[in-house]
């Protein structure tokens, strides 16, 4: 669990094990580990939805103790495709064919863009609440160093660095993905502050239409058993 808390829904911004998307968990004294994982509708983005799923299994694979690993996606519209395309590590483009335009590598990049954006514009917000006297226009000077110490600032340069963006006590907060300044800091603020409020809202929305859905279940089934079903066996019936 501790390792696919590292999974983040790519819209959302938020780990997969905070939204509830892990359904069940096994594992087997060999180290053989299957999860379920399960999302708030039956439409979701299909490469949101494998992107996901992908990185639980690379998350998983790569821990030292694991044997083999089986990641599932259930109830989506596409999960005998995405769960084949899983099980026989055909990658995106393998999966989905010509109906995979973009690249997961160009999906990822967006949204760690929109990460920071959103993780900037919470720190810089925080800071004008927390001192009234100060204007919009003086937080094009703010450097890291200046942050207070806490969640969102360690939030900020965990999205910086995944940007490759300097993370230095004297870098300035305020910059686009590239580490550039803004000219119009009061213009960039109000952006930033409907990337976050966007993110913020979909990731309500989506922990509302998950308990819809699947009503008061746990959010979390973890079980240790003695067996595991060969991948064959469990990948019967995929197309």
């Amino acid at each position: 669990m501790a390792a696919l808390s590292a999974v983040v829904d790519p819209e959302l911004d938020e780990p997969i094990t905070d939204l509830g998307f892990v359904h069940t968990l096994v594992v087997s004294p060999a180290g053989n580990v299957k999860v379920n994982l399960r999302l708030p509708t039956s439409f979701c983005s299909p490469n949101f939805a494998y992107l996901m799923a992908s990185d639980a299994k690379d998350v998983l694979t790569e821990l030292d103790w694991t044997r083999r690993v089986v990641v599932e996606l259930d109830d989506h519209h596409d999960s005998d495709i995405i769960n084949a395309g899983l099980a026989g590590d055909a990658g995106y483009r393998g999966t989905f064919g010509h109906e995979a335009e973009d690249s997961l590598d160009d999906l990822r990049v967006t949204f760690k863009r929109k990460a920071h954006t959103a993780a900037m514009e919470r720190c810089l917000t925080a800071l004008l609440r927390s001192d009234p006297s100060r204007s919009e226009e003086s937080m094009g000077s703010v450097r890291i160093g200046d942050l207070p110490a806490g969640a969102e600032t360690e939030a900020l340069l965990h999205r910086r660095a995944a940007l490759g963006l300097a993370t230095a006590p004297e870098e300035l907060v305020l910059v686009d993905e590239y580490g550039r300044p803004y000219d119009d800091v009061p213009m960039a603020l109000r952006r930033a502050r409907s990337t976050r409020i966007s993110i913020d809202g979909n990731a309500h929305f989506c922990r509302g239409l998950l308990r819809t859905r699947y009503g008061d279940e746990p959010e979390t089934t973890a079980m240790s058993s003695e067996t595991f079903f060969p991948l064959s066996t469990l990948m019967q019936g995929a197309h």
